[in-house]
Protein backbone atom coordinates (compact mmCIF):
# COMPACT_ATOMS: atom_id res chain seq x y z
CA UNK A 1 0.00 0.00 0.00
CA UNK A 2 1.63 3.34 -1.19
CA UNK A 3 1.65 5.67 2.35
CA UNK A 4 -0.23 8.79 -0.62
CA UNK A 5 -3.07 6.14 -0.61
CA UNK A 6 -2.44 5.37 2.97
CA UNK A 7 -2.76 9.17 3.93
CA UNK A 8 -5.50 10.45 1.67
CA UNK A 9 -7.70 7.47 3.50
CA UNK A 10 -6.42 9.17 6.87
CA UNK A 11 -7.58 12.72 5.66
CA UNK A 12 -10.91 11.43 4.74
CA UNK A 13 -11.54 9.85 7.90
CA UNK A 14 -9.78 12.56 10.10
CA UNK A 15 -12.49 15.08 8.36
CA UNK A 16 -15.11 12.77 9.46
CA UNK A 17 -14.09 12.69 12.57
CA UNK A 18 -13.92 16.60 13.34
CA UNK A 19 -17.74 16.95 12.01
CA UNK A 20 -18.81 14.33 14.09
CA UNK A 21 -18.11 16.38 16.81
CA UNK A 22 -20.52 19.37 15.33
CA UNK A 23 -23.27 17.11 14.64
CA UNK A 24 -24.00 15.64 17.87
CA UNK A 25 -24.77 19.21 19.28
CA UNK A 26 -27.19 19.95 16.10
CA UNK A 27 -31.35 19.88 16.87
CA UNK A 28 -33.61 17.79 15.18
CA UNK A 29 -34.47 20.41 12.82
CA UNK A 30 -30.93 21.34 11.47
CA UNK A 31 -30.62 17.43 10.91
CA UNK A 32 -34.07 17.17 9.55
CA UNK A 33 -33.86 20.48 6.82
CA UNK A 34 -30.55 18.99 5.63
CA UNK A 35 -32.15 15.65 4.51
CA UNK A 36 -35.10 17.46 3.19
CA UNK A 37 -32.59 19.89 1.21
CA UNK A 38 -30.79 16.70 0.01
CA UNK A 39 -33.95 15.06 -1.13
CA UNK A 40 -35.12 18.02 -3.10
CA UNK A 41 -31.40 18.30 -4.79
CA UNK A 42 -31.54 14.31 -5.65
CA UNK A 43 -34.97 15.05 -7.53
CA UNK A 44 -34.05 18.17 -8.99
CA UNK A 45 -29.99 16.15 -10.58
CA UNK A 46 -31.78 12.57 -11.21
CA UNK A 47 -31.30 13.43 -14.83
CA UNK A 48 -27.45 13.90 -14.03
CA UNK A 49 -27.89 10.40 -11.72
CA UNK A 50 -29.21 8.29 -14.48
CA UNK A 51 -26.75 9.75 -16.98
CA UNK A 52 -24.13 8.54 -14.18
CA UNK A 53 -25.61 5.26 -14.01
CA UNK A 54 -25.85 4.42 -17.65
CA UNK A 55 -22.30 4.32 -17.97
CA UNK A 56 -22.61 1.48 -15.24
CA UNK A 57 -24.73 -0.33 -16.51
CA UNK A 58 -23.16 -0.20 -19.91
CA UNK A 59 -19.87 -1.65 -17.96
CA UNK A 60 -21.83 -4.49 -16.32
CA UNK A 61 -23.40 -5.20 -19.85
CA UNK A 62 -19.64 -5.46 -21.21
CA UNK A 63 -18.69 -7.52 -18.79
CA UNK A 64 -21.77 -9.76 -18.56
CA UNK A 65 -22.66 -9.50 -14.98
CA UNK A 66 -25.58 -11.52 -13.72
CA UNK A 67 -29.01 -9.96 -13.55
CA UNK A 68 -29.97 -10.04 -10.30
CA UNK A 69 -26.41 -7.60 -9.71
CA UNK A 70 -27.91 -5.90 -12.74
CA UNK A 71 -30.69 -5.39 -11.10
CA UNK A 72 -29.45 -4.13 -7.73
CA UNK A 73 -27.53 -1.57 -9.92
CA UNK A 74 -29.97 -0.17 -12.03
CA UNK A 75 -31.38 3.13 -11.36
CA UNK A 76 -34.40 4.68 -12.92
CA UNK A 77 -37.06 7.14 -12.13
CA UNK A 78 -38.96 5.92 -10.08
CA UNK A 79 -36.29 4.37 -7.92
CA UNK A 80 -34.68 8.01 -7.74
CA UNK A 81 -38.05 9.38 -6.44
CA UNK A 82 -37.45 6.54 -3.99
CA UNK A 83 -34.48 7.70 -3.01
CA UNK A 84 -35.60 11.10 -2.83
CA UNK A 85 -38.98 9.69 -0.70
CA UNK A 86 -36.44 7.28 1.87
CA UNK A 87 -34.62 11.14 3.00
CA UNK A 88 -38.05 12.74 3.45
CA UNK A 89 -39.45 9.09 5.37
CA UNK A 90 -35.93 9.52 7.76
CA UNK A 91 -36.44 13.43 8.31
CA UNK A 92 -40.09 12.45 9.31
CA UNK A 93 -38.60 9.55 11.97
CA UNK A 94 -38.89 10.36 15.26
CA UNK A 95 -35.06 11.51 16.50
CA UNK A 96 -33.42 9.15 19.11
CA UNK A 97 -30.75 11.16 20.00
CA UNK A 98 -30.94 12.33 23.62
CA UNK A 99 -33.62 9.70 24.62
CA UNK A 100 -33.44 8.82 28.33
CA UNK A 101 -33.50 4.99 28.82
CA UNK A 102 -33.18 5.04 32.33
CA UNK A 103 -33.19 6.97 35.17
CA UNK A 104 -31.25 5.96 38.39
CA UNK A 105 -30.97 8.17 41.34
CA UNK A 106 -28.86 6.54 43.92
CA UNK A 107 -28.74 6.79 48.10
CA UNK A 108 -26.66 9.99 48.07
CA UNK A 109 -28.45 11.66 45.47
CA UNK A 110 -26.13 11.54 42.43
CA UNK A 111 -28.89 10.95 39.39
CA UNK A 112 -27.94 9.17 37.02
CA UNK A 113 -29.50 8.96 33.35
CA UNK A 114 -28.69 6.48 30.58
CA UNK A 115 -29.42 8.64 27.21
CA UNK A 116 -28.86 7.56 23.55
CA UNK A 117 -25.93 9.40 21.71
CA UNK A 118 -24.60 8.82 18.48
CA UNK A 119 -21.73 6.27 17.62
CA UNK A 120 -19.44 8.87 16.05
CA UNK A 121 -17.64 8.10 12.85
CA UNK A 122 -19.69 5.09 10.79
CA UNK A 123 -17.76 3.63 7.78
CA UNK A 124 -20.23 1.80 5.21
CA UNK A 125 -18.75 -0.68 2.39
CA UNK A 126 -20.96 -1.48 0.13
CA UNK A 127 -21.58 -3.19 -3.48
CA UNK A 128 -23.74 -2.76 -6.34
CA UNK A 129 -27.05 -0.99 -5.30
CA UNK A 130 -26.27 2.88 -5.40
CA UNK A 131 -29.35 3.91 -3.72
CA UNK A 132 -27.12 2.78 -0.19
CA UNK A 133 -25.33 5.75 -0.90
CA UNK A 134 -28.85 8.02 -0.11
CA UNK A 135 -30.26 5.59 2.38
CA UNK A 136 -26.56 5.84 4.22
CA UNK A 137 -26.04 9.51 4.45
CA UNK A 138 -30.05 9.73 5.52
CA UNK A 139 -29.27 7.39 8.71
CA UNK A 140 -26.19 8.37 9.69
CA UNK A 141 -26.66 11.88 9.76
CA UNK A 142 -30.23 12.10 11.33
CA UNK A 143 -28.42 9.55 14.38
CA UNK A 144 -25.96 12.19 14.23
CA UNK A 145 -22.85 10.20 13.25
CA UNK A 146 -20.52 11.51 10.09
CA UNK A 147 -20.39 8.53 7.45
CA UNK A 148 -17.70 7.19 5.42
CA UNK A 149 -19.01 5.36 1.86
CA UNK A 150 -16.50 3.15 0.12
CA UNK A 151 -18.69 1.64 -2.78
CA UNK A 152 -17.89 -0.98 -5.08
CA UNK A 153 -16.26 -0.45 -8.24
CA UNK A 154 -19.74 -1.70 -10.70
CA UNK A 155 -21.28 1.13 -9.12
CA UNK A 156 -18.50 3.85 -9.81
CA UNK A 157 -19.99 6.70 -11.81
CA UNK A 158 -23.28 6.31 -10.11
CA UNK A 159 -22.35 6.66 -6.79
CA UNK A 160 -19.84 9.45 -7.16
CA UNK A 161 -22.71 11.47 -8.59
CA UNK A 162 -25.29 10.74 -6.05
CA UNK A 163 -22.51 11.66 -3.18
CA UNK A 164 -21.58 14.61 -4.89
CA UNK A 165 -25.58 15.70 -5.26
CA UNK A 166 -25.87 15.12 -1.68
CA UNK A 167 -22.64 17.31 -0.46
CA UNK A 168 -23.26 19.90 -2.50
CA UNK A 169 -26.75 20.04 -0.88
CA UNK A 170 -25.48 20.63 2.81
CA UNK A 171 -23.15 23.25 1.97
CA UNK A 172 -26.55 25.70 3.08
CA UNK A 173 -27.56 23.76 5.77
CA UNK A 174 -25.85 23.41 9.58
CA UNK A 175 -24.57 19.90 9.00
CA UNK A 176 -20.78 20.22 7.66
CA UNK A 177 -20.38 18.97 4.07
CA UNK A 178 -17.23 16.65 5.56
CA UNK A 179 -19.72 14.48 7.37
CA UNK A 180 -20.18 12.82 4.50
CA UNK A 181 -17.15 11.38 3.01
CA UNK A 182 -16.35 8.93 0.42
CA UNK A 183 -13.49 7.25 -0.30
CA UNK A 184 -13.12 7.46 -4.04
CA UNK A 185 -10.05 4.89 -5.38
CA UNK A 186 -10.86 1.74 -6.65
CA UNK A 187 -8.12 0.28 -5.11
CA UNK A 188 -9.09 -2.42 -2.82
CA UNK A 189 -5.88 -1.25 -0.49
CA UNK A 190 -8.12 1.92 0.18
CA UNK A 191 -10.21 -0.20 2.00
CA UNK A 192 -7.55 -2.14 4.21
CA UNK A 193 -6.36 1.73 4.44
CA UNK A 194 -9.70 2.91 5.86
CA UNK A 195 -10.29 -0.93 8.09
CA UNK A 196 -6.82 0.04 10.32
CA UNK A 197 -8.29 3.68 11.67
CA UNK A 198 -9.53 2.94 14.71
CA UNK A 199 -8.15 5.83 15.95
CA UNK A 200 -10.80 7.91 13.79
CA UNK A 201 -13.57 5.23 13.03
CA UNK A 202 -15.84 3.84 15.39
CA UNK A 203 -18.17 1.32 13.46
CA UNK A 204 -17.67 -0.35 10.40
CA UNK A 205 -21.08 -1.69 8.38
CA UNK A 206 -20.13 -3.62 5.25
CA UNK A 207 -22.65 -4.54 3.04
CA UNK A 208 -22.81 -7.15 -0.01
CA UNK A 209 -21.29 -10.35 -0.89
CA UNK A 210 -20.51 -12.90 1.57
CA UNK A 211 -16.44 -12.78 0.56
CA UNK A 212 -16.56 -8.64 0.86
CA UNK A 213 -18.43 -9.45 4.03
CA UNK A 214 -15.59 -11.69 5.84
CA UNK A 215 -12.64 -10.26 4.24
CA UNK A 216 -14.28 -6.83 5.77
CA UNK A 217 -14.66 -9.17 9.53
CA UNK A 218 -11.20 -10.30 9.35
CA UNK A 219 -9.09 -7.38 8.38
CA UNK A 220 -10.76 -4.75 10.47
CA UNK A 221 -9.47 -3.24 13.62
CA UNK A 222 -12.38 -1.89 13.98
CA UNK A 223 -15.86 -3.35 15.32
CA UNK A 224 -18.15 -4.73 12.46
CA UNK A 225 -21.42 -5.20 12.12
CA UNK A 226 -21.99 -8.19 9.84
CA UNK A 227 -24.58 -9.44 7.26
CA UNK A 228 -23.48 -12.62 5.77
CA UNK A 229 -25.83 -14.25 3.72
CA UNK A 230 -29.69 -14.39 3.49
CA UNK A 231 -30.02 -18.34 3.36
CA UNK A 232 -34.22 -17.72 4.04
CA UNK A 233 -36.54 -20.39 4.42
CA UNK A 234 -40.13 -21.26 4.63
CA UNK A 235 -41.45 -23.96 6.37
CA UNK A 236 -45.13 -24.76 5.00
CA UNK A 237 -46.69 -26.66 8.12
CA UNK A 238 -49.23 -29.43 7.50
CA UNK A 239 -51.68 -27.41 9.43
CA UNK A 240 -51.10 -24.44 7.10
CA UNK A 241 -53.99 -22.92 4.45
CA UNK A 242 -52.54 -24.31 1.06
CA UNK A 243 -53.76 -21.28 -0.51
CA UNK A 244 -52.03 -18.55 1.51
CA UNK A 245 -48.73 -20.94 1.41
CA UNK A 246 -48.91 -21.18 -2.22
CA UNK A 247 -49.17 -17.48 -2.35
CA UNK A 248 -46.94 -16.36 0.11
CA UNK A 249 -43.74 -18.65 -1.17
CA UNK A 250 -44.09 -17.70 -4.84
CA UNK A 251 -43.82 -13.94 -3.34
CA UNK A 252 -41.02 -15.11 -1.46
CA UNK A 253 -39.39 -16.36 -3.92
CA UNK A 254 -40.24 -14.44 -7.24
CA UNK A 255 -41.27 -10.78 -6.68
CA UNK A 256 -37.90 -9.74 -6.40
CA UNK A 257 -35.34 -12.73 -6.11
CA UNK A 258 -32.07 -10.79 -5.86
CA UNK A 259 -32.83 -10.03 -2.51
CA UNK A 260 -31.34 -10.92 0.74
CA UNK A 261 -34.93 -11.47 1.78
CA UNK A 262 -35.63 -13.32 -0.44
CA UNK A 263 -36.79 -17.09 0.26
CA UNK A 264 -33.72 -19.30 -1.09
CA UNK A 265 -35.41 -22.99 0.88
CA UNK A 266 -38.78 -24.22 1.26
CA UNK A 267 -39.40 -26.93 3.72
CA UNK A 268 -42.67 -28.74 3.32
CA UNK A 269 -44.49 -31.05 5.49
CA UNK A 270 -44.45 -34.67 4.02
CA UNK A 271 -48.82 -35.07 4.96
CA UNK A 272 -49.07 -31.51 2.53
CA UNK A 273 -46.50 -32.10 0.45
CA UNK A 274 -48.10 -34.13 -2.58
CA UNK A 275 -51.27 -31.73 -2.86
CA UNK A 276 -49.18 -28.45 -2.19
CA UNK A 277 -46.19 -28.79 -4.29
CA UNK A 278 -47.82 -30.50 -7.42
CA UNK A 279 -49.33 -27.13 -7.86
CA UNK A 280 -46.49 -24.66 -6.06
CA UNK A 281 -43.54 -26.40 -8.51
CA UNK A 282 -45.56 -26.02 -11.68
CA UNK A 283 -46.57 -22.63 -10.65
CA UNK A 284 -42.58 -21.80 -10.12
CA UNK A 285 -41.54 -23.47 -12.62
CA UNK A 286 -44.12 -21.63 -14.94
CA UNK A 287 -42.16 -18.33 -13.80
CA UNK A 288 -38.65 -19.32 -15.07
CA UNK A 289 -37.39 -20.79 -11.18
CA UNK A 290 -35.37 -23.61 -11.62
CA UNK A 291 -35.88 -26.15 -8.64
CA UNK A 292 -33.55 -28.46 -7.26
CA UNK A 293 -34.52 -30.57 -4.15
CA UNK A 294 -34.27 -34.10 -2.06
CA UNK A 295 -35.25 -37.89 -3.34
CA UNK A 296 -38.98 -37.08 -1.89
CA UNK A 297 -39.64 -33.41 -3.91
CA UNK A 298 -37.95 -35.30 -7.19
CA UNK A 299 -40.38 -38.46 -7.04
CA UNK A 300 -43.10 -35.60 -7.83
CA UNK A 301 -41.62 -33.33 -10.24
CA UNK A 302 -38.89 -34.51 -12.92
CA UNK A 303 -38.68 -30.96 -13.35
CA UNK A 304 -36.55 -30.51 -9.48
CA UNK A 305 -32.68 -31.64 -9.86
CA UNK A 306 -31.14 -33.54 -7.29
CA UNK A 307 -29.42 -30.57 -4.83
CA UNK A 308 -26.49 -31.12 -3.94
CA UNK A 309 -24.47 -30.44 -0.08
CA UNK A 310 -23.45 -27.21 -1.08
CA UNK A 311 -27.35 -25.77 -2.14
CA UNK A 312 -28.68 -26.02 1.22
CA UNK A 313 -26.34 -23.29 2.58
CA UNK A 314 -26.14 -21.28 -1.03
CA UNK A 315 -27.97 -17.73 -1.32
CA UNK A 316 -28.93 -17.71 -4.68
CA UNK A 317 -29.87 -14.30 -5.05
CA UNK A 318 -31.29 -15.58 -8.49
CA UNK A 319 -34.61 -17.63 -9.77
CA UNK A 320 -32.86 -20.64 -8.01
CA UNK A 321 -35.02 -22.77 -5.04
CA UNK A 322 -34.50 -25.49 -2.75
CA UNK A 323 -37.12 -27.55 -1.48
CA UNK A 324 -37.26 -30.44 0.79
CA UNK A 325 -39.95 -32.67 2.64
CA UNK A 326 -39.71 -32.24 6.11
CA UNK A 327 -41.20 -34.91 8.85
CA UNK A 328 -42.41 -32.43 11.18
CA UNK A 329 -42.35 -29.04 12.41
CA UNK A 330 -39.11 -30.30 14.65
CA UNK A 331 -37.40 -31.19 11.86
CA UNK A 332 -37.86 -28.07 10.01
CA UNK A 333 -36.58 -26.10 12.80
CA UNK A 334 -33.10 -28.60 13.03
CA UNK A 335 -32.96 -27.86 9.21
CA UNK A 336 -33.43 -24.05 9.49
CA UNK A 337 -31.19 -23.41 12.19
CA UNK A 338 -28.46 -25.80 11.00
CA UNK A 339 -27.92 -24.74 7.26
CA UNK A 340 -29.80 -21.02 7.65
CA UNK A 341 -27.97 -17.77 7.73
CA UNK A 342 -30.06 -16.40 10.87
CA UNK A 343 -31.83 -13.43 8.54
CA UNK A 344 -35.51 -14.34 7.71
CA UNK A 345 -37.65 -17.39 8.29
CA UNK A 346 -41.15 -18.44 7.95
CA UNK A 347 -43.38 -20.77 8.65
CA UNK A 348 -46.55 -21.16 7.44
CA UNK A 349 -49.77 -22.39 9.83
CA UNK A 350 -52.77 -22.25 11.25
CA UNK A 351 -51.75 -23.81 14.43
CA UNK A 352 -50.54 -21.06 17.32
CA UNK A 353 -48.87 -23.59 18.87
CA UNK A 354 -46.97 -24.19 16.25
CA UNK A 355 -46.37 -20.05 15.85
CA UNK A 356 -45.07 -20.21 19.44
CA UNK A 357 -42.76 -22.93 19.09
CA UNK A 358 -41.16 -21.53 15.63
CA UNK A 359 -40.87 -18.05 17.07
CA UNK A 360 -39.16 -19.03 20.44
CA UNK A 361 -36.74 -21.97 18.80
CA UNK A 362 -35.61 -20.38 15.32
CA UNK A 363 -32.11 -18.47 15.98
CA UNK A 364 -32.85 -16.02 13.46
CA UNK A 365 -32.76 -11.60 13.19
CA UNK A 366 -36.55 -11.77 11.85
CA UNK A 367 -39.18 -14.73 12.09
CA UNK A 368 -42.45 -14.63 10.43
CA UNK A 369 -46.12 -16.55 10.86
CA UNK A 370 -47.88 -16.38 7.81
CA UNK A 371 -45.98 -13.84 6.10
CA UNK A 372 -43.59 -12.97 3.62
CA UNK A 373 -39.78 -13.00 4.02
CA UNK A 374 -39.44 -10.26 1.99
CA UNK A 375 -40.79 -7.54 4.20
CA UNK A 376 -37.53 -7.97 6.15
CA UNK A 377 -36.73 -4.34 5.06
CA UNK A 378 -35.84 -0.68 7.13
CA UNK A 379 -38.64 0.85 4.87
CA UNK A 380 -41.23 -2.47 5.51
CA UNK A 381 -40.53 -2.07 9.27
CA UNK A 382 -40.96 1.91 9.27
CA UNK A 383 -37.54 2.64 9.95
CA UNK A 384 -37.67 5.23 6.72
CA UNK A 385 -34.63 3.22 5.00
CA UNK A 386 -31.71 1.02 6.78
CA UNK A 387 -28.11 0.92 6.77
CA UNK A 388 -27.81 -2.95 6.27
CA UNK A 389 -29.73 -5.90 7.94
CA UNK A 390 -27.68 -7.84 10.71
CA UNK A 391 -27.66 -11.14 11.15
CA UNK A 392 -25.11 -10.58 14.55
CA UNK A 393 -26.02 -10.79 17.89
CA UNK A 394 -24.47 -8.38 19.49
CA UNK A 395 -25.45 -4.30 19.67
CA UNK A 396 -27.94 -4.55 16.30
CA UNK A 397 -29.66 -7.31 14.80
CA UNK A 398 -32.21 -7.27 11.56
CA UNK A 399 -32.90 -4.19 9.57
CA UNK A 400 -30.79 -1.18 11.46
CA UNK A 401 -32.53 1.92 11.20
CA UNK A 402 -31.09 4.88 13.37
CA UNK A 403 -31.56 2.89 16.72
CA UNK A 404 -29.11 1.17 15.41
CA UNK A 405 -26.89 3.25 14.58
CA UNK A 406 -26.91 5.27 18.73
CA UNK A 407 -24.84 3.76 21.54
CA UNK A 408 -25.90 5.20 25.54
CA UNK A 409 -23.82 7.19 27.82
CA UNK A 410 -24.17 7.71 31.15
CA UNK A 411 -24.85 11.41 32.43
CA UNK A 412 -23.95 11.94 35.95
CA UNK A 413 -25.79 14.56 38.44
CA UNK A 414 -24.30 15.88 41.67
CA UNK A 415 -24.04 18.44 43.94
CA UNK A 416 -20.62 17.63 45.75
CA UNK A 417 -20.74 14.40 46.33
CA UNK A 418 -17.86 12.55 47.05
CA UNK A 419 -16.74 8.41 47.53
CA UNK A 420 -15.64 7.12 50.76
Amino acid sequence: MSAKLKDRVRKIAEKAKAASSVLAQLSVSDKNNALLAIAGAILTHQDAIIKANNKDLAQAKKEKYPAALVDRLALDEKRIIAMAEGLKDTAALRDPIGEILDTTERPNGLLIKKIRVPIGVVAIIFESRPNVTADCIALCLKSGNAVILKGGKEAAYSNDAIFKVCRKALKDTAIPAEAVQMVPSKDRKAVDALLKLDDLVDLVIPRGGEGLIRFVAENSSIPVIKHFKGVCHIYVSDQADLAMAEEVCFNAKVQRPGTCNAMEKMLVHKDVADKFLRSMLHRFTDAGVELRGDAKTRQISKKVKPASKEDWTTEYLDLILTVKIVGSLDEAIGHINTFGSHHSDAIITKSEEEIEKFFKSIDSACVYSNASTRFTDGYEFGFGAEVGISTDKIHARGPMGLEGLTTYKYIVSGNGQIRQ
